[in-house]
């Protein structure tokens, strides 16, 4: 299982595995967009980069998922496919990632959820004793 959505009193909780914690972080992005709209019908037809930076690993995956809301919200684009890199420097994290997608087609990407903002609510990062990534949170919907 590479993300999933998790129940929540008001809310869904999105929820992002992976071998390493860019894999989390590009499965957990997957997730946010799987709220809004069907993600199987979105075609790999534009590439943006996203550059994020953070503190701890927790601004940093804020970060990083409000620069793709941003991006979603001004350009009208939704995504399907995320590459992602994460760099520990000495103060920070710092986050550079390929976002894969297309303009928002409401009849052939089936709206579902509004996105309203990324909230640390519930924001776990862990790696478990197989080695495996866990990242989630409750974005606000």
């Amino acid at each position: 299982m590479k993300w999933e959505h998790f129940e929540h009193t008001a809310d869904i909780g999105i929820r992002g595995y992976g071998k390493t914690l860019e894999e989390a972080f590009e499965n957990v992005a997957i997730a946010l967009f799987e709220v809004m709209v069907d993600t199987s019908k979105v075609e790999k037809k534009t590439v943006k980069e996203v550059e994020a930076e953070g503190e701890d690993l927790q601004s940093l995956l804020y970060n990083f998922l409000e620069q793709l809301l941003i991006i979603h919200d001004i350009e009208g684009l939704v995504f399907r496919d995320f590459e992602v890199k994460i760099e520990k420097t000495n103060r920070s994290y710092k986050l550079k990632a390929k976002a894969y997608g297309e303009e928002l087609d409401l009849e052939k990407h089936e709206p579902k959820e509004e996105v309203k903002a990324i909230t640390y609510h519930e924001m776990e990062i862990k790696q478990l004793e197989d080695g495996t990534w866990i990242v989630q949170l409750v974005p606000d919907i």
